[in-house]
């Protein structure tokens, strides 16, 4: 008895897989080869090109109408990374029956540029011969970016953390090993310089953190009532305390302020981190002024905006477009370089901006402004 499709009457009819479809099925679709973001490139059965889009004229450097009609091979030349000719080695159209893919992987255009390159094989049925060759192409340059960005990041804070442990794991084993040797004073000395290291390595710890989730789009904003005035004043008592003199700040508000519903941790933060610029990089006075402004964020009339200015040598023109970037230094006064980045990042997740200039007084004025953001209950 042989077994097939039943036709009987009332018999379940299967239903057949759809075709494949084919990059020539791209214009039954309304899509233009030219508007895909990665390169394309189709080859027929004969092994000839027959697309080129757009992305892989620009990832190639190879005009399309050099590159229509050529063999696959001539058009696309490319070697792996131990220079070896890539479609000679994996032979699309004569290599084994069962291949329908090749998985992606970096290989080098002609005069060394890195791509990479995925392959599909479309066979008209199952085991037969190879109807298309389609290829995509995707530039490493984004990818290298990244990779750098975080091989930096590595570099960053393990150089960062070295210091603090050092000194922390020197002075515990001195301790433990001579206790009786040492005052009290120079144990109090002691314990408080690891107390401070530990707080370093805590807050770069912290930074890591707020990095990874400004990152990756995770960084929570809990909105509450903020004193944005307050919490100004605040970190100024604070530097008074520590030493600084009490007429190196400016605070100046302007009424009435606008209620501002922010995340207070993170404001503090944002705070911190723009006065600690101005005093340890600044010169002269520090000024800081709160101003009530138009919202940055569509759909809503007022927010409130903070300028931290100081007097000293400022931020090069040059330099004014990095600033907020990863790893920047304004100068060789200690520091990870990653303070500016996280406030982007932190205003940012509020609907805000942040920009940087040159102050009345000739040194740095950062800018951020919050929209006022008041919960929907309120308005």
């Amino acid at each position: 008895m042989s077994v097939g499709t039943s036709s009987a009457p009332g018999a379940r009819q299967v239903p057949r897989p759809p075709a494949p479809r084919t990059p020539g099925d791209l214009a039954d679709l309304g899509v233009d080869p030219d508007q895909l973001p990665d390169g394309l490139v189709v080859a027929d059965e004969h092994g000839r090109v027959i697309c080129f889009n757009a992305a892989a004229v620009r990832i190639t450097a190879t005009p399309a109408a050099e590159a229509l009609g050529r063999s696959l091979e001539s058009a696309l030349p490319l070697e792996d990374l131990e220079g070896r000719r890539w479609w000679q080695l994996t032979d699309p159209y004569g290599g084994l029956a069962i291949r329908v893919r090749q998985p992606e992987r970096n290989l080098l255009l002609p005069g060394g540029r890195e791509v990479l390159v995925t392959a599909r094989y479309v066979r008209g049925e199952r085991l037969g011969p190879v109807h298309r060759v389609v290829v995509t192409l995707r530039d490493t340059e984004a990818r290298r970016r990244t990779e750098r960005s975080h091989a930096e990041l590595i570099a960053t804070v393990a150089h960062e953390l070295r210091s603090p442990l050092t000194s922390v794991k020197g002075f515990t084993a001195t301790l433990l090993a001579k206790w009786e040797r040492f005052t009290d004073d120079q144990k109090r000395l002691m314990l408080e310089t690891v107390d401070a290291d530990a707080d370093r390595v805590t807050r770069l710890i912290a930074e890591l953190l707020d990095i990874s989730r400004i990152d990756s789009g995770r960084l929570e904003v809990r909105r509450q009532p903020v004193d944005i005035g307050a919490a100004v004043g605040r970190h100024i008592q604070a530097y008074v305390a520590a030493g600084q003199e009490a007429d190196r700040f400016l605070l100046r508000l302007a009424h009435p302020l606008p209620d501002l519903w922010a995340d207070p941790d993170k404001v503090d933060q944002v705070l911190s981190n723009l006065l600690e610029n101005a005093v340890r990089h600044g010169e002269g006075t520090v000024t800081i002024d709160i101003t009530p402004t138009a919202s940055p964020r569509e759909g809503e009339d007022t927010g409130t905006s903070v300028t931290v200015s100081d007097e000293g040598a400022g931020i090069p023109e040059e330099s004014m477009n990095r600033v907020f970037t990863r790893f920047w230094r304004g100068s060789k006064r200690g520091g990870t370089g990653l303070g500016l980045y996280i406030v982007k990042g932190i205003v940012e997740a509020h609907g805000g901006t942040i920009t940087v200039g040159r102050a009345p007084g000739g040194g740095a004025e950062f800018r951020f402004t919050l929209p006022v953001a008041a919960p929907a209950y309120l308005t």
